[in-house]
């Protein structure tokens, strides 16, 4: 924020629709509801609204929720999130927003930001907003969202897409992975994993990472890498072969390796670079080690590798990073687009 600018905290209106799902429409408000700068104020303004006037909209479950703002709290947006609806009737039918809906979003600002979690990805499909463009949803819903939007490239194999300006997750907790990367993106690691922590979840799942692992749950009869990822992180400035890894749970490659997989839903190598790549972005924001010394320290060896990794999963160099970043929480900073972010 620019000397003399009054501070305003960016504005997520939510859209709430009929049979919405009370977790998911939870979760904006969780995440975005917690970030402060060093004053204390509060970094973003969260707003729910429906797309009829202020009253009473249906969920899933056995209850209502009240919804105090009409279809004109879209005009002050700066970021517009769609949790997902079991209810959206035409939208889920056949591919085409109701009256109702298209006036809505029609409110929208050109430039806003575009949120969807899980099938809140059919409505900006509908409108148009996601053609030719990188998207997912839920697993579940992925093949059939392919059909009736043949004109957007749907990955059903990640977490969440950051497509700059629009971003788009898969379903439930990824939500969660969503707008914390969002608040990342906005404001750094160190404030992303603060709201991590405050909401007891991992601070980071990478966009990347597989949605559905075939066993979410190691059988506790066998051996599970969890050992072996605790013995890295302690050793991220280190070499680490992936023999290395493996001799921590006294398996060999080739199981490690199946197991990591099963468990994480990424490779070993991938996992390594995504904590590493972290580690640069804790080190840029809060210390003032030069960009040679946070790439050995964060196991990169050099500055130009580590250059290419931050440029590769953020799109920006290290000393675009700090420049952003290394400030009082609450400077606005750039924002950058990380386009198809995606591991």
């Amino acid at each position: 924020m620019s000397v003399g600018q009054e501070f305003r905290p960016h504005r997520v209106v939510v859209l709430a629709l009929d049979g919405l799902l009370p977790f998911e429409l939870g979760i904006p408000h969780r995440i975005f509801g917690r970030p402060r700068d060093a004053e204390g104020r509060h970094l973003y303004e969260v707003v729910t609204c429906s797309a009829r006037p202020p009253g009473p909209v249906e969920t899933d479950a056995d209850f209502t929720v009240h919804v105090p703002h009409g279809p004109e709290a879209l005009e002050t947006a700066d970021t517009v999130i769609v949790p997902a609806s079991y209810e959206l009737g035409p939208v889920y039918e056949e591919g085409r927003l109701t009256e109702e809906l298209a006036a809505a979003l029609g409110r929208v600002r050109p430039g806003t930001r575009l949120a969807a979690i899980c099938t809140g990805g059919y409505v900006l499909a509908a409108a148009g907003l996601l053609d030719g463009r990188p998207a997912t949803t839920h697993w579940a819903d992925a093949e059939r969202f392919q059909r009736m939007f043949p004109r957007v490239k749907v990955d059903a194999d990640v977490l969440f897409i950051d497509d700059g300006d629009v971003l788009t997750s898969a379903g439930v907790a990824a939500g969660i992975d969503l707008c914390l990367h969002i608040v990342r993106r906005d404001h750094g690691t160190a404030v992303a994993n603060d709201v991590a922590r405050r909401t007891v979840v991992p601070p980071h799942r990478d966009g990347g990472q597989a949605q559905y692992i075939h066993r979410p749950v190691p059988d506790p009869q066998l051996a599970t890498t969890t050992g072996a990822r605790a013995w890295a992180l302690g050793r991220l400035h280190e070499p680490i072969q992936l023999r290395d890894m493996a001799e921590q749970e006294a398996m060999s490659v080739r199981t490690f390796t199946r197991r990591f997989r099963e468990e994480t839903g990424i490779s070993p190598g991938q996992w390594l670079t995504q904590q590493r790549v972290e580690r640069a972005r804790h080190l840029l924001e809060s210390t003032g080690l030069s960009v040679d010394q946070v790439a050995r320290d964060a196991g990169f060896g050099t500055a130009q590798s580590m250059r290419q990794h931050l440029q590769q999963a953020l799109g920006v160099t290290p000393t675009a990073y700090r420049r952003t970043f290394r400030t009082a929480v609450g400077g606005s900073g750039e924002r950058y687009g990380e386009v198809g972010s995606r591991g």
